[in-house]
């Protein structure tokens, strides 16, 4: 198997193949040198840095989540870009991107035209294709970042990186950190509440530290692995617990342990305007008993969160950028090991820090 470098021109892209790690399915994964696409109008060629494994994937090659079978995986990138398309391309912000700027971009990639998009849903579009997700036979195969390279398709939102984050920080921050920032903006404000964070993996972290930037009055942590309640207190946590507190009142829950049993007793802990996002049930659990009365008597909200709008790439980046050394962020991703130990990361047990990561080049 031979990798080729040929430069790519910086605007129609010459660089005609790359290295890819394809996932066939089980726990089958390849490196094989694959065809780079030849570049549209408004695409973007990216040279991958770093990509961290984000537990989504890891559910896909254990058998728990479907997802299209051969595909590249790897949705929390950060890469530099190495050539446009015709017309080139701008940011979620409007600058206009260059050559060699580091970049992440978002995981899902939204038609922009469905009336989902137009009310400002885009990541639940109709037609919506994810990065990381998609069939290798299809016409967006090299959309994942376990590659030496990614296309990014005309429309992408796509957020620049400023040069003081380093890579370990803005790669999490396209998956982990902005689907927080959707998180807390549907919390409402937090400031002077009293937050209880559920599950205290990379989600469950950064939602701690962003209660406790916004001002909560305390933030309580569960989780029953020790090892994450001492890495929540670094976090910003005023309180750690291994299990929910059902004693105490609360003004906002914040769900990522996926648990309903979980998040069961913590709708009872809600007082008057409590309001509650969940975001960690993305696989089938039991189901979650609700009074009617109690949410009515109680003024409850309890809403969802899946993905993220594009302003969340640019709230990730800034978020990282302002506390970036007041937490520490660095200790939540393990050091980069390279493109072709993929496949031993994503079926490895759970490690000391929350994230893997490989560096490609």
């Amino acid at each position: 198997m031979t990798d080729r470098t040929a430069h790519p021109d910086p605007v129609t892209d010459r660089l005609d193949h790359t290295l890819a790690a394809i996932w066939h399915g089980a726990d089958l994964v390849r490196l094989e040198t694959v065809p780079v696409p030849p570049l549209g109008p408004g695409d973007v060629l990216v040279q991958v840095r770093l990509a961290t494994v984000c537990g989504s994937d890891r559910h896909t090659v254990s058998g728990r989540r479907v997802q299209p079978c051969p595909s590249v995986l790897g949705h929390e990138t950060v890469g530099e870009i190495v050539a446009f398309g015709a017309g080139g391309a701008r940011a979620v912000d409007g600058q206009e991107l260059r050559l060699g700027q580091r970049i992440i971009w978002s995981v899902t990639l939204p038609c922009g035209t469905c009336d989902r998009c137009t009310a400002g849903i885009t990541a639940k579009c109709h037609t919506v294709r994810k990065a990381g997700h998609e069939s290798w036979d299809s016409s967006w195969g090299l959309s994942g970042g376990y590659a030496r390279h990614v296309l990014l398709p005309a429309g992408m939102p796509i957020a620049a990186v400023d040069d003081a984050l380093p890579d370990a920080l803005a790669a999490p921050a396209a998956c982990a950190t902005a689907t927080v920032m959707a998180v807390t903006e549907r919390a409402t404000p937090m400031a002077g509440k009293r937050v209880v964070v559920v599950g205290a993996g990379m989600l469950g972290l950064t939602a701690v530290a962003a209660a406790a930037t916004a001002g909560a009055r305390s933030v309580t942590a569960v989780d029953p692995d020790a090892e994450r309640r001492a890495l929540a207190e670094r976090f910003g946590a005023t309180d750690v617990r291994p299990t929910m507190p059902t004693t105490e009142p609360f003004d906002v829950l914040l769900e990522f342990s996926g648990s309903s049993a979980a998040l069961q007793e913590g709708l009872r802990t809600l007082d008057v305007q409590g309001v509650a996002v969940l975001a960690g049930a993305v696989l089938p659990d039991a189901p979650v008993a609700l009074a009617p009365e109690a949410v009515v008597r109680r003024h409850l909200s309890v809403v969802g969160v899946h993905n993220y709008e594009p302003r969340h790439l640019t709230a990730a980046l800034d978020f990282l950028a302002r506390t970036r050394d007041r937490f520490p962020w660095q200790d939540l991703v393990a050091d980069p090991v390279p493109l072709e130990q993929i496949g031993d990361l994503l079926l490895a047990p759970p490690g000391t820090k929350p994230r893997y990561s490989i560096a490609p080049r």
